[in-house]
């Protein structure tokens, strides 16, 4: 499974990695994902998320409803 928020779409980021001596080469900044359950009280059952931190923080303020509306408008699976 790739390393994508379900909900957002943020993947990894490719920067360099700087060392004392000021050489680079490249490495990947991760975002951080979780995997959360959480219940889906339209539908009477428990939802299975891969998320970002930012991702529970938007759920957390929009709700769970409005998130799966927008993420099947985008043709997710949830």
């Amino acid at each position: 499974m790739s390393r994508v928020c379900q909900v957002t779409g943020k993947k990894a980021l490719v920067g360099n990695k700087v060392s004392h001596s000021n050489r680079k080469s490249k490495r990947r900044f991760e975002i951080n994902l979780q995997t959360k359950r959480f219940w889906f009280e339209e539908e009477q059952r428990w939802v299975k998320l891969r998320i970002s931190a930012r991702a529970m923080k938007l759920i957390d303020k929009r709700g769970l409803a409005a998130v799966v509306k927008e993420m099947r408008a985008r043709g997710q699976k949830v």
